[in-house]
């Protein structure tokens, strides 16, 4: 089968289309024929091996040599002690732990895979595993009236994440950089900014802060905020995280506000509620490029460089 591979963390022109052969699933694990693949920014972390995070799998060198972990396809084979699927069953669903999701063929865990909707198609339901879960806890408890900001709203897990707060009653602010903000105003966000020339307290005082591409010191944070208010992040330079996850809890409860990183929990029961919203067209799925799998060089510098509109897909065979 043909595989997107690399062996040694840096930029995208160290990724190569290989012959590598059909893994073969254990006992509670399925083989997935890929139809297509979602890019995420974890994917594009993976391959930089930044920040340091991203080297958890390996720390000298990648563990994993094929990235991509949203998977959409069909079951190809089955260990014996899966019971959910059968062969020829569409799935879908977030590898995260095994990745492999820029191939033909990839294995992954049982639990992390759910029915694709058939209303879906596999590009579709490749969007949302990942960037469904970031979003919909992201602006879990959202309620009408609060105001909200979602920064890096124009990116995969932002799109979606403005329009949950904009379902739920908030007046949305969305930032990301210039080239995103008609985007982000098409999906519903009240205001919008450029991070390159504006900054929190342009627009603040928020009840809700999510952050997608955390870059600011807790104490900017912390003052974005309104009484009561929380930030949560996902993501971002260890510099800056470090801060938020060590001294976030006391600057917060000093003040009446929480700061810190939002803990995301992944798998089907954490992607498939947004995925009934998708089926309703309560949400709307954005789909900016499609790319071929020896293209997902391209495809991750695109995403990796924060040009994409909402979500990049990766087709690997047609549907």
């Amino acid at each position: 089968m043909k595989a997107v591979v690399y062996d040694r963390y840096g930029p995208p022109d160290l990724l190569r289309v290989e012959e590598v052969p059909v893994p073969s699933p254990g006992a509670k694990q399925v083989l997935v024929e890929v139809v297509a693949t979602s890019v995420n920014l974890s994917d594009w972390e993976c391959l930089r091996g930044s920040p340091l995070y991203a080297r958890i799998c390996g720390l000298r060198s990648p563990r994993r040599r094929t990235l991509g972990s949203d998977i959409a396809g069909r079951v190809a084979a089955v260990g014996d002690a899966v019971t959910r699927f059968r062969v020829d069953d569409e799935v879908y669903g977030d590898n995260l732990q095994l990745k492999g999701g820029f191939a033909e063929y990839t294995i992954a865990t049982e639990a992390v895979l759910a029915p694709k909707p058939k209303e879906l198609t596999f590009a579709d339901a490749a969007t949302l595993p990942q960037a469904g879960a970031i979003a919909l806890q992201g602006t879990r408890g959202v309620v009408a009236g609060q105001r909200v900001l979602i920064n890096g709203g124009g990116g995969g897990s932002g799109a979606f994440a403005i329009q949950l707060a904009k379902r739920a009653g908030a007046h949305v602010t969305g930032i990301d950089n210039a080239g995103k903000l008609e985007f982000m105003r098409s999906l519903g966000a009240d205001e919008v900014g450029d991070y390159r020339c504006q900054d929190f307290s342009d627009f603040s005082p928020f009840d809700r802060i999510l952050d997608l591409v955390a870059t600011r010191s807790v104490f900017a944070c912390r003052r974005a905020l309104a009484p009561g208010g929380r930030y949560q992040c996902v993501g971002g330079a260890v510099r800056t995280l470090l801060p938020i996850v060590t001294l976030g809890a006391l600057v917060g409860r000093a003040t009446r506000r929480r700061v810190g990183m939002l803990a995301v929990d992944l798998g089907p029961p954490h992607f498939e509620p947004l995925a009934e919203l998708c089926r309703a067209g309560e949400v709307r799925i954005h789909i900016d490029r499609t790319f071929r799998l020896e293209e997902v060089p391209q495809a991750l510098s695109y995403v990796g460089e924060g040009r994409a509109l909402g979500k990049v897909v990766v087709a690997i065979v047609p549907a």
